[in-house]
């Protein structure tokens, strides 16, 4: 099949363009870039679609760079077609923002493009992937480490970035180069074996081909369009558990939390998804592992041996029944995640109760005329207390720790600091500003709920009259 019939049935199967969408086509000035413009124009004149001009970004980055700039230029002259160059030095760039400088030209350029698309009010850019390179993508993700989204490799379309080349081998581009006699340039960079990609076309593929099967890159392009259609289903199944999930999203703090019991009733491909998704996000691009996304995975189990890690740009922790994970400020680096403030306090009606998101729990308070032997026992803590009504000055509340907070503790002499006490009771320093702390109407802490209530509460007469209050996870 010729590649302008290659060409025409990708743009029509996945809807890249129509006769009135105006293309901008990225132009390196090598063979793949160059056999797309020609197909562009080809299309255009056949009413296909509107060639709206071509984009040239020079990273600065080889002695011949300037060489390929201007043969770009002649080439969108040649045509009539407007063209946008613009160049920035993206080695410095890598060095300033601590990035690969393969991932800093990645972005550069497609920042260009962006500004070259709405420079020239085109709808799409088309850049000139092929098949091949499907393919060479599909073996370095792998080589790397991948799941679905990694081996789909490239899509035909990624927002306003088009690739109606995607499924056309490469040898069939130099046909139709060789055959029209249409000249283009060769980056030498490309045969720099140092550079993992191109040691997989040099080395990988030939191997592959010789030694296993000589259509593999058929097979991989296969595979790669096989886990873009799994990819795609998982998405859409990953939105749905997010909106079941999602307990809070907070951008100006910087925060996100995830219901455990939630994500855990998930199957774990797609608990696995909505765990890396967060943490990308909080990432704030930087590079995340296979190693990190397992970790924040085993902080939703019963019995993790963690609360909580560093991860790149980000903490993951366990506070409660949530996964919250909290991006760390720009100027923090080196140093702990910066916590974002997250007071509470809320009344506590007699009989009542209150559900504490913040701690994934809901704590209830009734009255009861005495208090039973048995009762009495069970002040010292737990997930129930029973303290003296009568001791409890005007109406209560639930608030999480302030500075400064003390209280006496039973069989204590004296007062001890809250912070000392969790220290002592080996409370999780993540877990310490979402324990439910029953205050009284002079805030004074009658109950640190689940640990301990304050001695001056302490029932010492089954008869006196007492408030049972109760700490439920949920």
């Amino acid at each position: 099949m010729l590649l302008i019939d290659q060409a025409r049935r990708t743009i029509r199967d996945h809807r890249l363009a129509a006769p009135d969408t105006r293309v901008v086509v990225a132009l390196s000035g090598g063979p793949d870039s160059v056999a797309l413009a020609h197909v562009v124009r080809e299309l255009d004149a056949a009413g296909e679609l509107r060639a709206a001009g071509a984009a040239h970004f020079n990273h600065q980055l080889r002695a011949t760079a300037d060489r390929d700039e201007r043969f770009c230029a002649r080439l969108a002259d040649s045509f009539g077609w407007p063209i946008v160059i613009d160049r920035e030095d993206v080695g410095a760039r890598a060095r300033r923002e601590r990035r690969s400088l393969e991932d800093a030209a990645r972005t550069a350029r497609h920042e260009f493009l962006e500004r070259a698309r709405l420079h020239l009010a085109a709808d799409v850019v088309a850049v000139g992937h092929t098949r091949d390179d499907q393919a060479e993508t599909f073996l370095l993700r792998l080589v790397r480490g991948a799941g679905a989204r990694g081996l789909a490799a490239m899509h035909p379309r990624n927002g306003p970035i088009v690739r109606p080349l995607l499924d056309c081998p490469r040898s069939a581009v130099r046909v139709y180069l060789d055959e029209g006699q249409i000249l283009y340039v060769e980056d030498e960079s490309n045969q720099d074996v140092t550079i993992l990609r191109n040691r997989v076309r040099a080395e990988l593929v030939p191997l592959l081909e010789v030694r296993f099967n000589p259509a593999i890159i058929d097979v991989l392009a296969g595979e790669a369009e096989i886990a873009r259609d799994e990819w795609t289903w998982m998405q859409g199944a990953a939105d749905e558990l997010v909106r079941a999930a999602l307990v809070r999203s907070d951008a100006e703090r910087r925060h996100v939390e995830f219901d455990v019991a939630t994500l855990l009733a998930a199957p774990l491909a797609l608990r696995r998804l909505v765990v890396w998704r967060a943490m990308t996000d909080a990432a704030g691009g930087r590079p995340l592992a296979f190693e990190h996304v397992r970790a924040a995975l085993g902080l939703l189990e019963p019995d993790a041996r963690s609360s909580g890690f560093d991860a790149p740009g980000h903490r993951a922790e366990r506070i409660g029944s949530r996964l919250v994970l909290t991006t760390r400020l720009p100027d923090a680096v080196g140093r702990p995640v910066a916590r974002a403030a997250n007071l509470f306090r809320y009344p506590l009606s007699i009989p009542g109760e209150v559900r504490l998101a913040e701690a994934g729990c809901v704590l209830s308070a009734e009255t009861r005329p005495s208090a039973s032997s048995t009762d009495v026992a069970t002040t010292a803590g737990s997930e129930v207390a029973i303290v003296r009504s009568d001791a409890c000055a005007g109406p209560l509340a639930v608030r999480n720790r302030r500075p400064g907070d003390r209280f006496r503790p039973v069989g204590l002499d004296g007062q001890k600091k809250l912070q000392d006490y969790f220290v002592d009771r080996k409370v999780a320093r993540q877990q310490r500003d979402v324990v439910p702390l029953v205050v009284d109407n002079a805030d004074r802490i009658v109950w640190v709920a689940g640990y301990g209530i304050d001695a001056e509460f302490r029932v010492t007469d089954p008869t006196q009259a007492v408030l049972i209050l109760r700490l439920t996870q949920v």
